[in-house]
């Protein structure tokens, strides 16, 4: 695929270069609460616009049902984006309506715009082609080249991600470029010993991706919501934790070729259990108790990975010279249920290896707990957009930008 530098060096200036940004950020009444995705595409943005384009930003946010609703507005991600560029950002309150066409013919060489959220127009999201290619149509209107830079949605075929550069000459921003060459390193010529720390609520988003790791991974340490459905498949009470019991067959197979391989496949050894669900708004203190792992009482729930297993899987990740980490291991939001998260943080943190945060809720736990980036190989803007490209899937988003 061809790159922003490339792009840079035939020149740009005066003109319009759309910009599909991830800039889909956590918001609690109407605030955000994590700009990481906006910091990210910022290279791109600041070196167009240093250029002399005129930059036009788009993204989606949330999922709103193919209409506006101002819960999922991209204002906010907009106001904010100046605020890092240090310079006005023009807001669009439509997508490929007259406010959008006005923001854009209003831009001069060097200034940005960001237009409403994609997704409040049904063509962003249709499965219908046509109804897709259309509305990719109104937004290839709105430039003269198309920069690709938002990772977090290249496992989409969206018409902004996989129909739009089809009608724009198109180049990968520097976020893409940089995301891509580091899932090559987990993927081709692996420095090992390669460990994988997977978590998260369910089991059911991790299986493809495990069933790729179980020829790739020297060790699986398992953590979050999903290990009680492993705990439960080796005949543990779970409790009130959770568990997706039709998943067990699967996981059974898993675990027995994990064996077989000669994978280390860990799974916690204790848990951190309550008999309520936390309040993740007040953050009150909750009831904790520490239990073995097959010692979880039948009215209790397990919100966390251990103490014992927080020394074992820092243990098994100390001479780790490749990690890729994706999923908490607890109830990160809430202090009494962190522990296990924040051990894992501090693990990766202290490793020698090339460590890999895999977005989503990681990345957020990672900023949300204190821990200084730079103190990771790399922390990824796309979860699912990772998971699907270790799964060896082809990505949308980048088949899209190949030419």
């Amino acid at each position: 695929m061809k790159t922003i530098d490339e792009l840079l060096s035939a020149g740009v200036d005066g003109k319009r270069v759309f910009v599909r940004a991830d800039l889909n950020v956590p918001l609690a009444d109407g605030v955000i609460t994590d700009d990481g995705r906006i910091r990210a595409v910022l290279p791109t943005v600041k070196a167009l616009a240093d250029a002399g384009a005129k930059v036009v930003v788009a993204s989606h946010l949330g999922r709103p049902k193919g209409a506006p609703d101002p819960a999922f507005s991209l204002r906010p991600a907009a106001d904010r984006l100046g605020e890092l560029l240090g310079a006005p950002v023009a807001f669009a309150e439509d997508t490929v309506g007259p406010a959008a066409r006005a923001a854009v013919d209003g831009l001069r060489p060097g200034q940005v715009a960001v237009i409403e959220n994609l997704r409040f127009n049904p063509g962003e999201t249709s499965k219908d082609d046509a109804e897709r290619g259309a509305f990719a149509d109104q937004l290839a209107a709105l430039a003269d080249v198309y920069v690709g830079d938002g990772f977090g949605a290249v496992h989409r075929k969206h018409a902004s991600v996989y129909d739009l550069p089809a009608r724009l000459p198109h180049y990968a921003g520097y976020l893409i470029t940089t995301e891509v060459g580091v899932l090559k390193k987990l993927t081709e010529d692996v420095q090992r010993p390669y460990v994988v720390v997977l978590g998260g609520a369910k089991v059911s988003d991790k299986l493809a991706v495990i069933d790729q790791l179980l020829g790739k991974a020297d060790r699986l340490l398992i953590g979050g919501g999903m290990a009680y459905t492993f705990l439960k498949a080796k005949g543990y009470e779970v409790g009130k934790s959770l568990l997706q019991e039709d998943q067990i067959p699967a996981v059974e197979e898993y675990m027995e070729r994990a064996e077989k391989s000669g994978v280390e496949l860990l799974l916690p050894v204790d848990a951190v259990v309550s008999p309520d669900f936390p309040d993740l708004k007040t953050k009150a203190p909750a009831a904790t108790t520490p239990v073995a792992a097959d010692a979880i009482p039948a009215d209790q729930e397990a919100l966390d990975i251990g103490p014992e297993t927080r020394k074992l899987y820092a243990a098994k990740l100390a001479d780790a010279a490749t990690v890729f980490w994706n999923g908490p291991m607890g109830v990160f939001e809430h202090p009494d249920f962190a522990g296990g998260t924040r051990a894992v943080a501090q693990a990766l943190t202290e490793s020698q290896g090339f460590t890999v945060v895999g977005g989503g809720d990681s990345a957020a736990a990672v900023r949300t707990l204190g821990f200084d980036e730079s103190a990771f190989g790399h922390i990824s803007t796309g979860g699912g957009a990772s998971l699907e490209y270790l799964e060896g899937k082809t990505l949308p988003g980048l088949a899209a930008l190949e030419d």
